[in-house]
């Protein structure tokens, strides 16, 4: 059904206007109305207001409802809460999440981690829900600033007398002129100007205006939190954010995972403080108490072959840190801390010789890494080729040897051996570099049936611990945010928001002379003492008593 939305005045509205956005008159006033009217955006027609709306003015006008911005809000604060619950996956240093949950909290537990709560901030229906607050807020910002900026932008002076008497603040009266209405209205500007209202006249009608911008708070205020949530969801994307524990064994390399960076640890030092150093009454009782703990580190890049496993990676160093507790490596965004670490020595390195049991004779050694290990040696005539390394040595049901970790803690290394007095394709030799690994799987039995006679003339064997290179292993904490930034400026924006609506309040003045009455009206979108104070002092320097109360629609005008 077609509706007139033509003013008196000749200005054509949009559909849903209430006010006509020229003069301002009612559009749909009756007689003996004469409650202030609603000025919420001025009157003026939203997209979300469109008669016989489309299926994508319904959505529009489902993410435009402030209610169902509220119940997003509050459904994501129950989901949030449910993750509060029990500890997220995110937070575990050691333990597998499919067992950890039920083994620690039992059946709730179970229970908690089935229905994906360990995880619950990066699970889809909470990022979903993220993603929907995000879009009612736009949609909820574009639905009101755009008709809200149309009608500041062109206001008109001469407002409709419907208009002003239906204001919260009226005050209407017959004024006894000693000039004429254009010079009253003159005389207005000073004393608003003072005020620092922005004041326009035309003729008998003036307008006046002060802290418009604070009506653009509440939007700014939404741009920040779309910022803050758009950086939250960034972190999803691989290499933004990072929060992980990594070991780190004392001389070895390790690529971080999801970047370009490596990280090697050359030393950890641990000191604890002396007996004499501690409290009186610590004293005496034999107690360990770290004074430092420091891992020496080195930061590479991966300049070449980063993502070939069938090629060494080329690296740059960076940088270098003593990393300490509360003193991070920090290089770009990318931050490592001291967390933790195991004192117990495992096997980095060991420098063994080869030799021949018969004779003696030692024909060189060679140095054998437990995890960069090298593929070849030459130790005088003889030559080792490395043709299996197991890190945890184990055998599976059928006998074969498997490897149970990439921990060394049992290593195991098959080498083919060629040289002088040896069959022309070698020999093959297994080597297990720790003693209790030699008896426990039975060093020289394997070797019997691999080489026979070969396994009982020669042998692999590391002359004193001086060979032997151990290593404690550091646990730091990699932290890499790059949405953080971002998170920030829309905090800031936000607040600024906050406070350009906290601390100023929107305030409008119109009036209007018609012979010798005045017609005054004020808004305001809050503080509305404020606003009665304004036009009392107005109409107080225009020698025109008035009681601040009685400005209140309805009021009696003294």
């Amino acid at each position: 059904m077609f509706q007139n939305t033509k003013c008196e005045c000749g200005h054509q509205n949009h559909v849903g206007t209430v006010l006509c956005e020229s003069c301002g008159k009612p559009l749909n006033d009756a007689e003996d109305a004469n409650e202030p009217l609603e000025m919420r955006y001025d009157g003026v027609a939203r997209k979300s207001q469109k008669a016989n709306p489309s299926l994508i003015d319904q959505v529009w006008n489902f993410f435009s409802s402030v209610k169902i911005a509220v119940y997003l809000i509050i459904i994501t604060l129950l989901g949030a809460t449910l993750g509060t619950i029990f500890p997220q996956e995110s937070t575990f240093i050691n333990g597998d999440p499919s067992t950890y949950y039920e083994k620690t909290y039992g059946t709730i537990g179970k229970i908690y981690y089935t229905l994906g709560l360990s995880h619950t901030y990066t699970s889809w229906w909470f990022v979903a829900l993220l993603v929907m607050i995000g879009t009612s807020l736009v949609i909820c910002s574009l639905d009101r600033v755009l008709p809200l900026y149309r009608a500041l932008s062109k206001q008109q002076i001469r407002k409709h007398m419907r208009f002003l008497t239906r204001q919260k603040v009226v005050y209407q009266q017959e004024i006894a002129l000693t000039g004429s209405a254009e010079e009253w209205v003159a005389q207005a500007v000073k004393p608003l100007r003072k005020r620092h209202y922005r004041v326009h006249t035309d003729g008998s009608a003036l307008l006046a205006e002060k802290y418009r911008f604070s009506r653009w708070g509440p939007y700014i205020n939404h741009i920040g939190l779309i910022i803050f949530l758009l950086a939250v969801l960034a972190r999803g994307i691989p290499g933004w954010y990072m929060d992980q524990y990594i070991a780190f064994p004392e001389g070895e390399v390790k690529r971080i995972p999801d970047t370009n960076y490596y990280l090697k640890n050359e030393k950890f030092t641990v000191k604890y403080y002396k007996d004499s150093e501690l409290p009186k009454e610590m004293q005496g009782q034999n107690k360990l108490i770290a004074e430092l703990y420091e891992t020496n580190a080195v930061l590479y890049e991966c300049v070449e072959q980063c993502d070939d496993p069938s090629k060494k990676p080329v690296l740059k160093e960076v940088t270098r840190h003593n990393v300490e507790v509360n003193k991070p490596l920090d290089y770009n965004g990318f931050m490592a801390y001291q967390t933790d670490y195991d004192p117990t020595l495992r096997l980095r390195s060991v420098k063994p010789e080869f030799r021949n049991k018969e004779t003696g004779e030692v024909y060189g050694e060679f140095q054998l890494d437990m995890r960069d290990s090298a593929l070849s040696y030459d130790v005088g005539p003889y030559h080792l080729e490395l043709k299996e390394k197991y890190l945890d040595f184990g055998l599976n049901e059928e006998g074969q040897p498997v490897t149970k970790s990439q921990e060394p803690n049992a290593p195991a290394f098959l080498f083919l051996i060629t040289g002088p007095d040896l069959a022309k394709e070698g020999e093959l030799y297994f080597y297990f570099p720790l003693q209790i690994d030699k008896e426990r799987f039975d060093q020289e039995a394997l070797n019997a049936k691999l080489s026979g006679d070969f396994a009982k003339k020669f042998e692999i064997k590391v002359n004193g611990m001086k060979n032997v290179g151990l290593s404690t292993t550091s646990f730091l904490t990699i932290r890499v945010d790059s949405a953080m930034p971002f998170i920030w400026v829309g905090a800031a924006i936000s607040m600024l928001g906050l406070v350009m609506g906290f601390y100023w309040n929107h305030r409008r003045i119109w009036l209007r002379f018609d012979g010798k009455q005045l017609t005054l009206g004020g808004h305001t979108n809050k503080n509305w003492y404020g606003m009665r104070s304004d036009v009392a002092n107005l109409l107080k320097q225009m020698n025109i008593e008035v009681d601040a109360k009685s400005l209140d629609n309805g009021g009696e005008n003294r």
